[in-house]
């Protein structure tokens, strides 16, 4: 629901912090810095009062300059393209049982975004995401170049447990 304005003031400004640190920082979305969008933006568009639909969609993040640069390399377009409509086939309802809004339905994943035949997940995802971290502990773009999500605290401070256990061996 945020107006373009405000994601492009961000932008601005880390670029301008962010140039103390490389003058190549200003040339980067956000200064160079990892910026996670989430909402479905199919759902809730800013508020223009008295606005059109052409004015609702002109102040949305969609037609930002920030867009653009959003994407990524050409080698994982279509990648990209075919995870994007299985995402938007689960927010329409499209994937798994039907559903009426009250029970929960199951939807399966596909086998290249799941870490199979593990015991210790977290284990396995910090080791997916951070190969060889003892050696590269030290090393900041190494750590800047990877990070876990995960959708609840209690699971962050699982994964920094683990992290923590590693480092302190």
């Amino acid at each position: 629901m945020t107006h373009k304005h405000g994601f492009e003031a961000v932008d601005r400004s880390l670029k301008d912090v962010m140039r103390v640190v490389d003058a190549r920082n200003t040339t980067l979305p956000f200064g160079g810095k990892v910026v996670v969008f989430g909402g479905d933006f199919r759902q809730t568009l800013s508020v223009v009062s008295k606005g059109s639909r052409v004015d609702v969609v002109h102040v949305s993040l969609c037609s930002s300059y920030l867009w653009s640069s959003s994407g990524s390399e050409d080698t994982n377009v279509d990648e990209i393209r075919k995870f994007s409509e299985w995402i938007l086939k689960i927010g329409d309802g499209l994937v798994g049982d039907p559903n009426d809004g009250d029970a929960e339905v199951d939807i399966e994943f596909p086998n290249d975004l799941l870490i199979q035949h593990v015991t210790d997940p977290i284990a396995s995802l910090v080791d997916i995401t951070y190969p060889d971290l003892q050696n590269r502990l030290w090393d900041p773009n190494y750590l800047q170049e990877r990070a876990i999500l995960a959708p609840t605290h209690e699971i962050v401070e699982n994964v920094n447990d683990y992290v923590l256990s590693l480092i302190h061996e």
